[in-house]
Order: C-alpha cells, then structure tokens, then sequence
C-alpha cells in the first residue's frame, strides 16, 4: 500500500469496493455503461491486477485494473476517480502504481481511450506505429 496526499493506493483486489466500481462504470463511464454486473465482477475477478483509490476512511473513490500475459503485455482497463476527487494528481498517482510500480514496469502496455489522452501521454502512452492492428469487437 502506497499512500499519496491523505490518499491510499492499494493493489489488494480484495479490498475493492465491487458495488462502487458497479455504481460508477454502469452510470458515468461511456465506456462501460453496456455491460451487466455479472461482466464487470468477471472482468476484476480476472483481472492481472488492479489499484484503488481510497479516502483516509477507506471510500473507493478511483480504480483501475489490467489484464496481462504477466510476462511482456499488459492492457489498461477501467480508469477513473470520482468528480470530487479529480484534479489532484490522484490519477496519475493511481495509474503510476498499477503501471510503473508493479511487475508490468517493463511491459509493453495498451488500452483504448476517447479521452484523457494527455494523462496517458504522461506514463508513455502514444498512438499506435503502423505494425499494430486491432480487430474490432464483432456486434449484432
């Protein structure tokens, strides 16, 4: 556990408040609004590891989680901090934990964003070179 400010950054997934994360990513989360509870509880019970974010009285109010093959790549899933917690540095300081303080500080990492693009320019993140192709996710 790490703390910043009057913050707490824990990587213990047990400690994750499951009910906040569903509150928020069914919500506010554009990226997440589609998927039922019992995805969400599959996604962090798979996950390779995740941080939280927590007040001095242990409140949830950011998290963040990856998969990974736990040796060379890593996605980045999931990011938030509540509104009233923006602001403050805490997201950095939460993804800084997850991505360059843990087993993955070496990994190649990706993840898929609308937005925030200047946090994640900051840990590195850039456009994809042209020998990366995704496949899009089949619907309907």
């Amino acid at each position: 556990m790490q703390t910043y400010g009057s913050y707490q950054l824990d990587d213990d997934p047990a400690r994750i408040d499951r009910d906040a994360v569903w509150d928020f990513l069914s919500t506010s989360a554009y990226w997440g609004r589609w998927r039922s509870r019992a995805d969400v509880d599959g996604q962090f019970d798979a996950a390779w590891r995740v941080v939280g974010a927590y007040t001095a009285g242990g409140a949830l109010v950011g998290c963040c989680r990856a998969i990974s093959d736990g040796y060379a790549t890593a996605y980045l899933a999931d990011v938030y901090v509540l509104e009233a917690h923006r602001g403050t540095g805490l997201g950095l300081a939460m993804l800084r934990e997850l991505i360059e303080a843990g087993p993955g500080a070496g990994f190649r990492w990706m993840l898929h964003t609308a937005d925030a693009h200047g946090l994640y320019r900051k840990l590195g993140f850039a456009e994809p070179g042209a020998s990366y192709l995704e496949r899009p996710a089949i619907t309907g």
